[in-house]
């Protein structure tokens, strides 16, 4: 529950009514007789119901003096029943005889606040008043955007200035939309403001005791289930305010409150239950309650209470609506990415994303790292035009495009073509900037294209940042353009950082100036680990990212690093076997050899006989040369290539059948096993566990 403080000191005419402060409105002093109150001219004159209005001349008598409600000179032109009295609103009694003599003799002081208790709220008597106050209200709640700004933008407006304390209940859970709500209505206590009793001093409102409870302290349970046909269902059905002085508010006070609740209300027209509409159904109510020393509501506070309920439940059924939209686009951004980074051998790779704004969760943006045949793996950063629903579904189709190009193991450039052709057939102006990079921890080698993309940089283990020099191409979706792949040297312990322009370009610096600053931070990092020894990569990309500023998030980023470990040479054995009967032996004697050199003796009978029989598929139907390679890293990985394109596949061989049972072999010995289609032919892979070091 939030305490409000309020100030006791008379604020300046014309005082906003939401100043955070928790200034009072107050009706300023009128002015001696005869002198019309600045801004009060054009007023009409206002009756309670049973007084005569103070500017109908009344037969037998004189005719009064100037009022404050008189305009200039309306003691020379008064006509009878110029004004009459406003008639009570429905479902409001009438005074009796002694309230009424009671509001006759309090009247000026009602109207001009003297003579009430020091540090008392003074209430609203004008329209005036009423407007301006509503006016600030419905802005203050509007200005939030979801659902805990909205209902404590009501809670700040109206306390004190309307009500000394005022609970939220709203429905739970909350329909969204044109959802029908399925099982009872349930209200939860959302929210609750008061004004702490807290004691005027002459140094200001700090209490020089400690305050005793209030009873409206007390008021408010935490959840209540209306049931249908209820006290509480027909004040919510009625959708207008009520006094819950009236008959039907008075028996849904204990439903909404709990036992003895309705007792802590204050007796008269000092509390207001006023249920919160939204656009298609009830969501929830507001009850707004007054002291007992504090004046009691009018018949025209109803008409407030019923616009701050209106403007909060539709800000309510705004700020849920806006929920469900960045629950969407939050999932649709989450299945676009990689929700895991692949670990493939010989590199250790991280990402990181960051939409634009809160206000614009999915983007363009998109990372991605495929392994390929032969330990290697391809990296791949894009930026779609934009950053809204349209811009992230193009980006998932131009990320599957990708990973399927990527299976065919097409080279870089080639990779490029295809996707801007394929941004050509999603339409008109789909453009977007890539780069695709192949990493080969066997040869150190890695391959880029660039597509109208940031080049990226590469971080040294001694510490020197270097942007590469990669030609940068057309963007994908322009056509008719050709693509140039450049190889480079990928030293093992370097760092690989690819990334998107929302990293480095703004409203405040160009692109240059920030892949510059980029460069600096890599190295200015690098230096605080030694030239031996790596910055951690999970640690890297955080580093990167602090050098975002306050005027730098324009454009969603993603951010992908790749550390090269690479394979060893002496890790790796290689052989070219020709296509002939003794080829599976052969292979066999190798594969041996190998293994005892790297002391995986225990493993030569279960590889021997993988490697025979997957050999044996590829000799039956190789024209060319077939290749074997092994690779020892945290796992034993054999490789065997031919110019087949045909992928095999496992199937059940029958009783009768003299082969298909190789596969069969594979699958039950090997920890994984594999086949990928190459431009040139195909690879069978399987991997099997390395025993730990004695």
């Amino acid at each position: 529950m939030t305490e409000q403080p309020i100030s006791f000191e008379r604020p300046q005419t014309g005082a906003d009514p939401a100043d955070p402060r928790g200034a009072l409105l107050r009706s300023p002093v009128p002015p001696s007789a005869g002198t019309p109150a600045a801004g009060t001219a054009a007023l009409p004159a206002q009756a309670r119901p049973g007084e005569t209005p103070p500017d109908t001349a009344v037969p037998g008598q004189e005719p009064a003096g100037v009022t404050e409600h008189s305009q200039p000179g309306a003691e020379h032109a008064a006509e009878p029943d110029t004004h009459r009295p406003r008639p009570a609103p429905e479902g409001v009694p009438a005074p009796a005889a002694g309230e009424q003599e009671h509001a006759e003799a309090a009247g000026g002081e009602r109207r001009t606040g003297q003579g009430l208790p020091p540090g008392r709220p003074t209430p609203m008597r004008r329209d005036g008043d009423r407007l301006r106050f509503v006016g600030a209200a419905t802005r203050r709640i509007a200005r939030g955007m979801d659902l805990d700004e909205i209902v404590m933008g009501l809670c700040r407006a109206t306390v004190p200035t309307f009500a000394d304390a005022i609970l939220v209940y709203l429905r739970e859970p909350l329909p969204v939309g044109d959802e029908r709500p399925i099982g009872p209505l349930v209200l939860r206590l959302r929210r609750t403001d008061r004004i702490p009793a807290e004691r005027d001093t002459e140094g200001g409102f700090m209490p020089p005791v400690q305050p005793e409870p209030s009873g409206l302290d007390a008021v408010g349970a935490e959840t209540c289930e209306v049931r249908p046909g209820s006290a509480l269902a027909e004040v919510l059905r009625g959708v207008r305010p009520v006094f819950t002085d009236a008959p039907a508010a008075r028996a849904a006070l204990p439903e909404l409150l709990g036992d003895g609740g309705g007792f802590a209300v204050p007796s008269g027209q000092r509390a207001i239950l006023a249920p919160l509409r939204g656009r298609r159904r009830v969501i929830g109510a507001a009850l707004f309650l007054r002291r007992p020393e504090r004046p009691a509501f009018e018949a025209d506070d109803l008409l407030v209470a019923a616009q701050l309920a209106t403007h909060s439940a539709l800000g309510i059924d705004k700020a849920v609506l806006y929920g469900r939209e960045a629950y969407i686009a939050d999932e649709l951004q989450r299945t676009m990415l990689p929700e895991t980074l692949p670990r493939p051998t010989g590199v250790r790779l991280a990402a990181r994303y960051l939409p634009a704004a809160e206000t614009a969760r999915v983007g363009g943006d998109w990372y991605d790292a495929i392994p390929l045949p032969g330990s290697r793996v391809a990296l791949v950063v894009g930026d779609v035009m934009g950053h809204s629903m349209t811009s992230a579904a193009i980006m998932g189709q131009l990320r599957t495009t990708a990973q399927t190009l990527a299976g065919l193991d097409l080279p870089p450039q080639e990779v490029l073509h295809h996707l801007d052709e394929q941004a050509q057939r999603l339409g008109i102006d789909r453009m977007a900037t890539c780069l695709y990079a192949v990493y080969d921890p066997v040869s150190h080698r890695i391959t880029i294209a660039n597509a109208g993309h940031p080049p990226p940089v590469l971080l040294h283990l001694g510490g020197r940042a270097e942007v590469l020099r990669v030609p940068a191409g057309a963007p994908i979706g322009v056509g008719g353009v050709d693509f140039e792949a450049v190889e480079l040297d990928a030293p093992a312990g370097a760092t690989l950082l690819l990334y998107t322009d929302g990293l480095v370009e703004s409203r405040l610096r160009d692109v240059w100036t920030g892949i510059e600053q980029l460069r600096e931070k890599l190295a200015a990092t690098a230096q605080l680990t030694g030239p031996d020894h790596p910055p951690p990569l999970e640690a890297l990309c955080d580093e990167v990212l602090d050098m975002l500023g306050p005027g730098d998030r324009d454009d969603d980023i993603a951010l992908l690093a790749a550390r090269f470990d690479g394979i060893a040479p002496n890790d790796v054995a290689y052989w070219f076997l020709e296509p002939e009967d003794a080829a599976p032996g052969r292979a066999r004697r190798l594969a041996r050899r190998a293994l005892e050199r790297w002391g995986l003796e225990e493993l030569s009978d279960s590889v021997e006989l993988l490697v025979s029989e997957v050999v044996t598929n590829a000799v039956r139907y190789a024209t060319r040369p077939v290749t074997l390679r092994l690779l020892r890293t945290n796992v034993l990985r054999c490789e065997v290539g031919d110019d087949v394109p045909q992928l095999p596949r496992l199937r059940q061989a029958r009783a009768t059948d003299e082969g298909g049972r190789g596969l069969l072999l594979v699958n039950k010995v090997a920890r994984r096993w594999g086949a990928t289609r190459l431009s040139t032919g195909k690879v069978v892979w399987f991997e099997l566990g390395v025993p730990p070091a004695p």
